[in-house]
């Protein structure tokens, strides 16, 4: 008498096993993931049968097959005009600045973001950068106060505790001297806004909106896909762009964190016009009832004549999971291979991909000065545990790694030779890359970079330096954590 799995299994077991396979080729041969999140998705549903295919439903829905925006609306006629000019001026190889080096020598940066994200090249703008929290949002609440026509606003996290309220009295205030306020936020990061303070926004002339809501009251499927932008556009000359959500901890009153170290940009310019391009396709996916009404005759308002003075050249650059390009991390990778003297990356969590790391490597191998600087505490302890991995790695082969130990790190910044900088609400990670919607100011200014190198270097002095002896001295334990969350890095 022979036997098998299928004798000896019990039905039910039988069931979980046919089951884990169909789910299985699912993953395989339906969704075309890259082979590193694949390998971690079966790992994860072969540990945890069915109960894996689950939390596969609720954060690793493919959107890159989605419309999720509308591209036919008024706004974005205007835009797209704008983009057919320079495309044009670029069909002959013809400079798009001929009076500033830095624009011809990262021509073919400039190229890349424009053909593949659609981000115009302004170089009318100045720039002013935030480091710390008070100092952003006094620059902030001082800009909504001053409004005079309309206030557009997109964050992540917006909490109710003392800064938050003072947040939305202040946008209700606005609103009900008849300023256009529009308030958009993440459906999980704004729940933590009552619904009568929502209410009173509303009743004042305002609107909110919520992110590519779920269609299920209580049932979400995107949770894995997070708005996290951070923008905000006054009167359509004015825009905000960085890492702060809205909080008391970003102002560093939350014990647990501490100091809040971030970087945050105001800009004024021409720039500011893709930021409110970028906002008003994020509202169109709100759903909200009281839709936009533009038109030839009042597009001025949104988009108002600005004068055309030298200053910073800046795209805004935009990805999400919808997207297959990862446009903001292959803006980075660009950059991280144009690089001849350093490279200084700041990062809260530094999970990223083969592509990026292979670059850094390249980089180090040729002579290149990379320094990475990372917190010294997690706010995802699986996320820092893998970060710790990543940087590890990167060590080996002479990357310089410094611990921020005045705080929580929070800034997103890249600078490369003196000479260009990346900032915004993307982290060097894999969910920053393919699964949030981020928003990065991609900036061609030699002083704007020789600043954040400087404030980069600043912080040095109130960091650790993670050297190889350091990194070689981890106890087992921390060894066995840093293989596993590496190991689902994918995941994270």
């Amino acid at each position: 008498m022979t036997f098998s799995f299928f004798t000896l299994a019990s039905p039910f077991s039988v069931f979980v096993f046919i089951v884990n396979i169909l789910f299985s080729f699912t993953i395989i041969f339906l969704e075309r993931k890259t082979p590193q999140s694949t390998y971690a998705w079966l790992l994860f549903l072969w540990i945890i049968p069915v109960l894996g295919f689950v939390f596969y439903l609720f954060f690793s829905q493919n959107l890159t097959k989605r419309k999720i925006y509308r591209y036919n609306t008024p706004e974005n006629e205007q835009y797209q005009l704008l983009l057919r000019r320079q495309k044009k001026a670029l069909v002959d190889r013809q400079r798009i600045a001929k009076n500033k080096t830095i624009a011809k020598k990262y021509r073919y940066n400039i190229e890349y973001h424009l053909n593949v994200s659609h981000a115009l090249y302004t170089d009318n703008n100045s720039i002013d950068i935030y480091t710390d929290g008070h100092e952003k949002f006094n620059a902030l609440f001082e800009a909504i106060e001053n409004a005079r026509s309309t206030v557009h606003i997109e964050y992540y996290i917006i909490k109710y505790d003392g800064l938050g309220q003072k947040f939305m009295e202040l946008l209700t205030k606005k609103a009900r001297e008849g300023v256009e306020v529009r308030l958009l936020f993440d459906e999980m990061g704004g729940r933590y806004i009552p619904k009568s303070a929502l209410k009173e926004l509303e009743s004042s002339g305002g609107q909110y909106g919520i992110f590519f809501p779920s269609r299920l009251r209580f049932i979400n499927l995107r949770l894995n896909y997070r708005d996290h932008r951070k923008i905000v556009i006054i009167d359509g000359k004015t825009g905000f762009i960085g890492g702060f959500n809205v909080g008391d901890e970003y102002l560093g009153l939350k014990k647990k964190m501490g100091y809040w170290r971030d970087t945050h940009l105001k800009i004024e310019g021409y720039a500011a016009y893709e930021l409110q391009m970028r906002f008003f396709l994020d509202w169109r996916t709100s759903g909200n009832k009281a839709k936009l009404n533009i038109n030839s005759e009042n597009i001025h308002r949104y988009f108002p004549y600005m004068e055309n003075c030298e200053g910073s050249g800046i795209q805004i650059v935009s990805s999400g999971p919808d997207d297959p390009n990862q446009v903001i991390k292959q803006g980075f990778i660009r950059m991280i291979t144009n690089a001849e003297k350093y490279i200084l990356i700041q990062s809260p969590y530094f999970v990223t991909d083969e592509s990026i790391m292979e670059a850094l490597k390249i980089a180090l191998l040729s002579g290149i000065d990379v320094r990475i600087m990372i917190p010294n505490k997690p706010d995802h302890i699986f996320i820092y545990w893998a970060t710790l991995s990543y940087v590890g790695e990167l060590i080996k082969y002479g990357a310089r790694v410094y611990i921020y130990d005045n705080g929580f790190l929070h800034a997103k910044v890249l600078v490369v030779d003196d000479q260009i900088a990346a900032v915004g609400s993307c982290n060097f990670d894999i969910r920053s890359f393919s699964l949030n919607f981020e928003t990065n100011a991609f900036i061609y200014d030699p002083e704007i970079a020789v600043k954040l190198r400087d404030i980069f270097y600043r912080d040095i002095e109130k960091s650790i330096y993670y050297d190889t002896m350091a990194y070689e001295k981890r106890s087992r334990v921390i060894k066995v954590k840093e293989s596993i969350s590496r190991l689902f890095a994918p995941l994270l």
